[in-house]
């Protein structure tokens, strides 16, 4: 059972990472927040992987259907105003 707070912001898991000395000097004498900063790259990469396997689940689907667009003009493009 998931636990949400009153301020529905996500709950911090103390994790081990280990990361090149040289960046976390640098992240530090930049006045860069390490943790967020990971959080946030791996959000990226998260999203990017998700939308990845999305596209290749369904390569079957949006190519069948491009073919149809090809093949018989976009559905209501009388319509279309560009």
């Amino acid at each position: 059972m998931a636990r949400v707070r009153e301020d529905r912001s996500a709950f911090r898991r103390p994790t081990n990472v280990s990361l090149d000395a040289r960046l976390v000097e640098d992240a530090k004498a930049l006045g860069i927040n390490v943790s967020r900063a990971s959080e946030e790259g791996l959000a990226r990469e998260i999203k990017a992987e998700r939308q990845r396997r999305w596209l290749e689940e369904n390569k079957g689907a949006i190519d069948d259907y491009n073919d149809w667009v090809r093949n018989n003009e976009l559905p209501l493009a009388k319509y279309r105003q560009f």
